[in-house]
């Protein structure tokens, strides 16, 4: 039976892709019925996009393929917990459900810094569920980061 681990376990390896291209390694799929509707990974660097999100891209997808913007009985496996556009996204594409990997204390806005996934105010809800394969997905962002800083840091004692 595929699980909750068995998508985020897709949802990294689209987190890979994105770090193999340089990009954040942040990866999304949306899910119906069993079946895998969209991948996505982040391509704001390459599309020169602030809005090319993991679950922005995956999300497009899935409506594309469905040819229909409302995406209801589906999950969206994420690494990392959303930010306000890609909830707003969510909301507005009626995802019913919402499984992210590790927190971002910096950004997120399912449970870090607000927790959309709920409010009334708004004409949509889903269910989350957070922490599947936390430790994985914050790992690939960490080594990502530091492997960056590392860059860095040789650059700028090449140049001294």
């Amino acid at each position: 039976m595929k699980d909750d681990s068995y998508w985020m376990g897709i949802a990294l390896r689209e987190a890979e892709k994105a770090g193999d291209r340089g990009e954040v390694p942040i990866g999304a799929v949306v899910v119906r019925d069993g079946v895998a509707i969209a991948k996505g990974h982040n391509l704001r660097e390459a599309n020169k996009d602030p809005s090319a999100h993991a679950e922005m891209i995956a999300i497009r997808k899935a409506a594309k393929r469905l040819g229909d913007w409302r995406l209801t009985g589906t999950t969206l496996y994420v690494t990392l917990e959303p930010c306000i556009m890609c909830v707003g996204a969510i909301v507005l594409a009626r995802i019913e459900r919402v499984v992210f990997g590790c927190y971002d204390p910096k950004a997120g806005a399912a449970g870090s810094l607000y927790d959309l996934s709920n409010d009334k105010r708004l004409n949509h809800r889903f269910a989350l569920d957070a922490g599947v394969r936390e430790a994985e997905c914050a790992a690939i962002l960490s080594d990502f980061f530091a492997a960056l800083r590392a860059r860095k840091k040789r650059a700028i004692a090449l140049t001294m």
